[in-house]
């Protein structure tokens, strides 16, 4: 969220704990990366990005009605949407991150089997900048928040939700990318994510191209698979202690199967409120740090009310932050303390090969 602010991966994760680990290196690469990005944007602009106009409110669209319908680009791949949210305007530049993520996105479509379509979700507040990227190719659609604080009729989910999290009641407008309903697939990524690879095995198996699993680097290898899976996404193991049942999904990445009735179920329970003090969502989920939004209302769906239709990815490879996975801190790099995991070893993200990396967070390494 922004306040305005390829080739085969492992396949199962490495669980023997690396006493030594370099934590710049991982950041300093992903750096050069962008670097790149950069140098080769100019071009980029002025050759292949075309402007897209702002649409309104009305976004009830019909949901293409067989694979045959599944919007295709130029060279019949078929078109993933991909979305950021903008909740207000600041001091930080949008443009320049909006940019490199679409090229990241352009040169990883290049490369893979899928087409792609950028998308701004525009909070009215921050319209005046997040417009803007509508001259960088992305389609801008202003969304004000799916229900108004003064609907919702839990009196300590209406009272408090403007003040959570970074963005208050505006981070549900990431809730917007369910309704862009004339894609397959969404992929709702925060501006600060860079992709470094194809994401086609995802969306291989959601598509139901496949149902190989083997080719998807979970975070949980010995649970068995879903029967459907609407949704992909990693966690973030550092807002809550091990011990916690239901864990928070890290906003910042999303891939998820657009549906107007997935919507409509949001907004219900959004309306309903039923968020309770020291509880959180239905007294199961939460509190954390964003809980009475998007890091907290995802899990309450897809873990607790609708189990069995998504999937944690290895968060070391897709949404990869270099976070410490231990509760203590890293001294001399060498990691101290307890998997925030739960597990007894577990995989230091920060030691992970570059190449693995299908995409990349700098929620914690900060912006370039």
């Amino acid at each position: 969220m922004v306040k305005v602010r390829g080739s085969r991966t492992t396949l199962r994760r490495n669980t023997s704990l690396k006493p030594k680990v370099n934590v710049l290196i991982p950041c300093l690469l992903v750096l050069g990366v962008i670097t790149t990005s950069l140098l080769l944007l100019t071009a980029y602009v002025s050759t292949n990005l075309q402007a897209q106009p702002t649409e309104d409110i009305s976004h009830i669209n019909k949901k293409p009605s067989s694979s045959m319908d599944v919007p295709r680009n130029s060279n019949n791949k078929v078109t993933v949407g991909y979305a950021v949210s903008i909740t207000g305007c600041g001091t930080d530049p949008l443009s320049e991150g909006a940019a490199v993520l679409k090229h990241a996105i352009h040169q990883a479509s290049a490369n893979g089997n899928y087409g792609y379509k950028m998308y701004a979700i525009v909070h009215p507040k921050g319209e005046d900048c997040g417009s803007q990227l509508k001259d960088l190719g992305y389609t801008v659609l202003i969304r004000d928040t799916p229900v108004a604080v003064e609907d919702i009729k839990g009196d300590f989910l209406r009272n408090k939700i403007e003040s959570n999290g970074c963005c208050g009641e505006k981070e549900l407008i990431k809730l917007e990318a369910y309704t862009i309903v004339e894609h397959p697939i969404v992929v709702h990524l925060d501006l600060d994510v860079l992709i470094l690879q194809p994401m086609d095995a995802l969306f291989d198996y959601m598509l139901g191209k496949t149902s190989d699993l083997s080719t998807i680097p979970v975070m949980w290898q010995e649970k068995p698979p879903p029967k459907e899976v609407n949704a992909f996404f990693t966690r973030d193991y550092n807002m809550v202690h091990a011990s916690t049942k239901y864990k928070p999904v890290q906003g910042g990445f999303l891939v998820l199967r657009p549906s107007l009735k997935t919507y409509k179920e949001f907004c219900d329970i959004i309306r309903e409120g039923d968020f309770r003090d020291g509880k959180g969502w239905g007294g199961v989920v939460g509190p954390f740090y964003g809980s009475m939004t998007f890091q907290g209302i995802i899990p309450y769906y897809y873990d607790y009310l609708n189990p069995g239709t998504s999937l944690e990815l290895n968060r070391c490879i897709y949404n990869q932050m270099c976070d410490n996975p231990r509760d203590q801190r890293t001294i001399n790099d060498v990691v101290h303390g307890k998997c925030r995991t739960g597990e007894k070893n577990c995989e230091d993200c920060r030691s992970r090969p570059l190449e693995d990396v299908v995409t990349a967070h700098f929620t914690l390494c900060q912006k370039p």
